[in-house]
């Protein structure tokens, strides 16, 4: 299934599912749909409390998605409804790097900006020769804003001390469940599926600050810089996360054209080493990091004001917004 979280004409947020007829896609409306079936304390009132009720509850959202695909009352075309983040407070967000292209590239790509800016830097402005050894013994991760979640077409608008603006072609994943010290052969059972992920990046800010060597903070924190959607499309729709294409496009133009191959670790490795001694909890949402080429750091290329970004990942979908600098 692809589960997305809609605002209707005139309504309020609600759990819906993406239906696709011989009319064109339409968001069937769970909440009317469960009540019409039955099933309306099964499904809930948003998607996260559909994902914390456990498989039962998904179970039961198939059987009413089944019984009322065709029911056109209750739901509409997806062109005339308003998609937010599947979930737009996630319980908990975690960006990771696993993938070595972006790895090797991104300290380049500061370089430059040291360069730009005239600050002495002993880093060359060419990617690293191999992945440091750190990001092969674990994956190396951040704690990000929850609370700057944005969605689909959602406008971004450019914090006023920034100026170079950027994206980042990323996918992630949502939890199905909690847990502490889940064991990696477990692991795949606590993924409820997967969207796409835009970290979009003040870069300059992100380089000042990781002067300071405690990681990203305004840099990645603004209101709307944390992109996710258009939808979740549930696990068992996607057996093989780890050989989707993944593209970005600026203005329609492609930018980025690569793949999820060759992460070194997978979203399962993720999950049993943040779960360490640590409980996690059903509805978090944990990102790949940037795949290779798939940012302007890497590309020496930069957001202008208007633009729209387009990211699009193989068995998922499209995710698009556009970009505006904010006036001070």
């Amino acid at each position: 299934m692809k589960l997305a979280t809609f605002v209707p004409p005139g309504g309020s947020a609600r759990p819906g599912a993406i239906i696709d007829t011989a009319g064109g896609r339409r968001v069937l409306d769970l909440v009317a749909a469960a009540t019409r079936t039955g099933r309306a304390d099964a499904v809930g009132a948003s998607l996260l409390q559909l994902i914390e009720a456990g498989e039962a509850a998904l179970e039961s959202t198939r059987r009413v998605v089944e019984a009322c695909a065709a029911d056109e009352d209750i739901s509409s075309p997806l062109d005339r409804i308003r998609l937010l983040a599947p979930i737009p407070e996630p319980p908990q967000m975690r960006d990771f790097s696993v993938f070595p292209g972006h790895i090797r590239e991104a300290p380049a790509g500061m370089a430059r900006i040291a360069q730009r800016k005239g600050v002495a830097s002993d880093a060359p402005t060419r990617p690293l020769q191999d992945v440091p050894q750190v990001y092969r013994d674990r994956p190396i991760y951040y704690i990000t804003n929850r609370f700057s979640v944005s969605g689909p077409d959602a406008t971004v608008s450019w914090p006023a001390y920034s100026e170079l603006m950027d994206f980042e072609l990323e996918f992630g994943i949502f939890l199905s469940k909690g847990g502490c010290d889940i064991p990696l052969a477990k692991a795949r059972e606590h993924i409820f599926g997967y969207t796409i992920y835009n970290d979009f990046s003040a870069r300059d800010t992100q380089f000042e600050e990781m002067r300071g060597m405690l990681g990203p903070a305004k840099g990645k924190s603004f209101d709307a810089g944390n992109v996710i959607g258009p939808w979740i499309v549930t696990a068992d729709e996607i057996p093989d996360a780890y050989n989707l294409s993944m593209r970005a496009r600026v203005n329609g133009e492609i930018w980025t054209d690569s793949t999820s191959r060759g992460m070194l670790h997978s979203f399962e490795d993720m999950i049993a080493y943040v779960s360490r001694n640590e409980t996690l909890r059903a509805g978090e949402f944990m990102g790949s990091g940037t795949v290779g080429g798939g940012c302007g750091l890497e590309l020496d290329r930069w957001l202008n004001h208007g633009d729209t970004v387009e990211l699009e990942v193989e068995r998922i979908g499209k995710l698009r917004n556009q970009v505006v600098r904010r006036v001070p």
